[in-house]
């Protein structure tokens, strides 16, 4: 009967940890040195990807004369899922880590750094509204800014 009580104490212990616990995807804030902002950058694309399949599908399943309502609500939560990843590289891995303070003073750098800014801007703005919406313009603007800012980020650094 112990052991059982035990088994029960720590199922219930396990149980309460993974529903109050917080699951966080970025690399480190440690700062390790380790970065691969590459793959970072083919992990947005990635996302942006799977957010136009998503979007694709909702349109087509939503279009057929009985919908399955099930597979629309699976294909809106991976929407979603994904724009919230795409958000999460964005801010944790760039804007937190990344992206650093430039001095004002220094025209060029600081050019530079309102540039990926303003782009790493964009990137939070439209996948937001990639969850608002099956709309596939978002996709294109996804697109375009991924890789304007691939060309600003780059430009200065190490593919």
């Amino acid at each position: 009967m112990k052991n059982y009580k035990r088994l029960l104490f720590a199922g219930l212990f396990t149980l309460i940890l993974t529903n109050f616990s917080t699951k966080t995807y970025a690399h480190c804030e440690i700062p390790c040195g380790i970065y691969e902002d590459t793959i970072r950058i083919e992990l947005i694309k990635e996302h942006i990807t799977t957010i136009e399949k998503s979007m694709k599908m909702i349109i087509e399943l939503s279009e057929e004369e009985v919908p399955n309502y099930n597979q629309i609500v699976r294909w809106v939560v991976n929407k979603e899922e994904h724009a919230k990843k795409l958000q999460d590289i964005v801010s944790q891995y760039f804007l937190h880590q990344r992206i650093k303070p430039t001095d004002p003073e220094n025209e060029e750098m600081y050019a530079k750094y309102i540039e990926r800014l303003t782009l790493l801007h964009e990137l939070l703005v439209y996948s937001m509204k990639a969850k608002q919406t099956t709309d596939l313009q978002y996709i294109e603007k996804l697109r375009t800014t991924i890789d304007d800012f691939e060309h600003a980020y780059f430009h200065t650094h190490e593919h």
